[in-house]
């Protein structure tokens, strides 16, 4: 194996890795806020809720896209596993996230109660369903996916399993956390405070939530176990992930009891970055856990090259593009502001 067949899907395994990363911090918080729809029953604050990620949270799926083009464009052989061994979730989250969109514009020109609350609903339900299901193949990557020869070897029904059941239970709940500290950023008054209730309780579970990943993980393969047990620098990296994980911890109650704005979102997004790092490093360096690596799911040579040529160029107006919208729709949004 040359130096360029080494680094080139290195490289593109942490494009891939944090294309999904953002799109999680990014989707995450709008897709909570369709799931605390469920606890708040204030037509004008849910209105409120709606119009804090109006402006951004179409373009907030941008990433999922991109996540999707480099697992078809620089891992080929990924892509034709991960697809049908997780068809059923895959496909029921992207009609959730259709659905929810759909009932996101219908709910602004609805002309009656009841049909705002119907779209209201349609909404919750979209948005929890989606995230559910986005925790559910997670679950199901890394219990692992049955292969012979680099084929899906599996059946339709192997991602169904009690740890991506409470892996789409978790996501559920740390995506509400993530709705909930954007609530208490964005707005004020009544429903910041519910917001600051909200997240209390649900940084408690989301904590619960870790650890329970945290511990069950590693029993799922032994691959896993052995790359924290035997390996020194891992050792290191789980004593460094626990720390700062109880730091953002204390950090994130203390600013809820002191009534800062900013500082829970920011420790929430610290928890998922956190978890989402511990992850990646028990999985590396499958792609397609426990048995294709980043090298054996990689793409020729010439193709990661042609594409990563693209990606130099449009990444960086993508992220100027997400930057410049979050500027722009800064600051509290209260009921007299409107988006539509």
């Amino acid at each position: 194996m040359t130096a360029t067949e080494y680094w080139l899907p290195v490289v593109w395994a942490c494009l891939a890795a944090v294309g999904i990363l953002i799109y999680v911090v990014l989707d995450g918080f709008d897709l909570g806020i369709g799931i605390l729809f469920a606890t708040q029953k204030d037509e004008k604050h849910r209105d409120v809720m709606m119009n804090t990620i109006a402006p951004v949270w179409d373009g907030n799926e941008t990433w999922m896209v991109f996540g999707g083009a480099v697992l078809l464009g620089a891992f080929q052989t990924a892509y034709s596993v991960i697809l049908p061994a997780l068809y059923l979730p895959l496909i029921v989250m992207l009609l959730a996230l259709i659905f929810r969109g759909v009932a996101f514009e219908y709910r602004v020109h609805a002309h009656s109660k009841e049909a705002r609350c119907l779209w209201g609903a349609a909404f919750m339900a979209g948005s929890t369903l989606a995230t559910f299901c986005q925790g559910m193949v997670l679950g199901g990557l890394l219990q692992g996916i049955k292969t012979t020869d680099h084929h899906f070897t599996g059946s339709a029904l192997d991602w169904l399993n009690p740890f991506s059941i409470f892996c789409g239970v978790a996501l559920v709940i740390g995506y509400g956390l993530l709705g909930a500290g954007w609530l208490i950023w964005r707005t004020e008054g009544e429903l910041q405070a519910y917001a600051r209730r909200a997240a209390r309780c649900l940084g408690s579970l989301l904590l619960v939530c870790i650890a329970v990943v945290a511990v069950w993980t590693p029993m799922l393969r032994s691959t896993y176990l052995n790359t924290w047990t035997n390996s020194s620098s891992h050792a290191v990296a789980a004593v460094v992930l626990a720390v700062l994980a109880v730091l953002v911890s204390v950090i994130f109650f203390r600013s809820l009891k002191s009534g800062k704005d900013r500082t829970p979102f920011l420790c929430a997004l610290g928890w998922f970055i956190l978890s989402y790092l511990g992850l990646a490093l028990s999985a590396w360096p499958y792609i397609v856990p426990p048995y294709i690596t980043i090298w054996q799911a990689s793409s020729p040579v010439t193709s990661q090259t042609f594409l990563l040529v693209g990606t130099v160029i449009l990444l960086p107006l993508v992220l100027a593009y997400t930057i410049y919208c979050y500027k722009i729709f800064h600051g509290k949004v209260t009921s007299s502001d409107g988006y539509h």
